[in-house]
């Protein structure tokens, strides 16, 4: 005999002779494939040819060579006055943040008056 659950009492409830077969265990194949959503013209990686179509020029080289020059400058500022300004105001903010956070405990550990 098979059961199946009953939706009303929650409870184990005998099934008819056929075993109880929900939707998610039938062995459903599609008739045919879906059309593609999407159906443009892609190039495969082996269409495209031994050179990327890029317009600019390779500055990696340039770069390597300004980051790895032992000059006793952090990493994080060797480009300049930009990295300079970011980093300043990156430590500039997180002080701000920490004396804010600090006041506001400062603040929330006064008791209050009724």
């Amino acid at each position: 005999m098979y059961y199946k659950l009953n939706g009303v009492t929650q409870r184990l409830t005998g099934a008819p002779a056929a075993a109880y077969n929900p939707q998610g265990l039938r062995p459903a194949v599609p008739p045919a494939s879906p059309p593609l959503i999407f159906a443009s013209p892609t190039k495969l990686v082996s269409e495209a040819g031994s050179q990327a179509e890029y317009l600019g020029t390779n500055r990696v080289p340039d770069l390597q060579k300004a980051f790895q020059r032992s000059d006793g400058i952090p990493v994080h500022l060797k480009r300049g006055r930009m990295d300079r300004l970011l980093y300043r105001s990156t430590m500039g903010l997180t002080v701000g943040g920490v004396l804010y956070c600090l006041v506001a405990l400062y603040i929330a550990a006064q008791p209050g008056n009724k």
